[in-house]
């Protein structure tokens, strides 16, 4: 083995380490599943609602409790006031045209039991991103917004999922 190799490998596997220890220091760790402190939820969305079968899909992935299809039968009824996305005119070009969008989702629920006894007051949460425009690439920024919409509803889901984390219902 030439000295050179072995040289190159020591500064190769220096490197690694001090990037290992840097992300090790800055508090970086992989999201874990949160843990329900229930038994079985009732989500009052529609059975076609992307919200409700991405929150569904990651409360069967993480959790033990169960999704109820009726309310009388749940230890908690999640219940959805509003869902609502917009898009607003940010900003405009020099000749008046649209340069930025901001898109918005809007979302409120609160959770009681099935007897109708508030277990979590209502909660507001609003996400918003900018969405740059151009009339030149309509399609894809239709793509774009579409995508950033997904994204939102993502973030959307793990809020609720945290804040679901921290009820205490009765036994």
């Amino acid at each position: 083995m030439r000295p050179w190799i072995s040289a190159r490998c020591l500064r190769l596997l220096l490197s690694l380490t001090a990037a290992s220890m840097l992300l090790a220091a800055c508090g970086f760790h992989l999201r874990e599943p949160v843990a329900l402190p229930f038994s079985s939820i009732y989500i009052g969305l529609p059975v076609t609602s992307p919200l409700g079968a991405e929150l569904k899909r990651q409360i069967r992935a993480t959790s033990p409790a169960q999704i109820s299809d009726a309310q009388q039968s749940a230890q908690v009824v999640l219940e959805v006031l509003s869902e609502k996305r917009d898009k607003q005119i940010l900003s405009l070009n020099s000749q008046g045209r649209v340069r930025e969008y901001k898109l918005i989702y809007d979302f409120s629920f609160r959770v009681r039991t099935p007897d109708g006894k508030e277990l979590m007051d209502t909660v507001n949460i609003q996400l918003s991103r900018t969405l740059t425009f151009n009339e030149a690439q309509v399609r894809a920024k239709e793509a774009e917004e579409a995508l950033l919409f997904r994204d939102m509803q993502n973030d959307l889901v793990q809020q609720v999922l945290r804040r679901l984390s921290v009820l205490k219902p009765e036994a």
